[in-house]
């Protein structure tokens, strides 16, 4: 018969080294989003439809640009951090838990990029 306390029954079934970082990280992205979101469809929105030498002029000026800049990056980053929660608790081997976060940072850091490089094009 073993006598073990709370604790040692606890050890090596992981921590919360970052849980308490993460929640931050999720916190303030999300309070970025309620700010981003509608001056993004304030910016944005209005274009839908327009033709495109409007478009250009529109995006070329400096505070729509770093709107959907800011959206785009903030918005993959927040979606990226819940994902990888969402992961973290569903997928249950190791290995394949470490695959689904690799491929979801390749995934969110390419949009990002694509976006921004995209915006970049537009704005230049």
């Amino acid at each position: 018969m073993a006598f073990l306390t709370d604790r040692k029954r606890a050890e090596g079934m992981g921590s919360a080294k970052s849980g308490t970082e993460h929640h931050w990280h999720m916190q303030i992205s999300s309070y970025a989003l309620v700010i981003l979101t509608p001056l993004f469809l304030l910016t944005f929105g209005p274009q839908l439809g327009n033709d495109y030498e409007t478009v250009i002029a529109h995006f070329a000026r400096p505070w729509p640009a770093i709107i959907c800049g800011l959206m785009v990056v903030v918005g993959m980053w927040h979606f990226r951090q819940g994902f990888q929660a969402v992961i973290d608790d569903y997928v249950s081997t190791m290995m394949t838990r470490k695959l689904c976060i690799i491929a979801l940072a390749c995934f969110s850091y390419g949009v990002m990029a694509a976006g921004v490089f995209a915006l970049v094009k537009l704005a230049l």
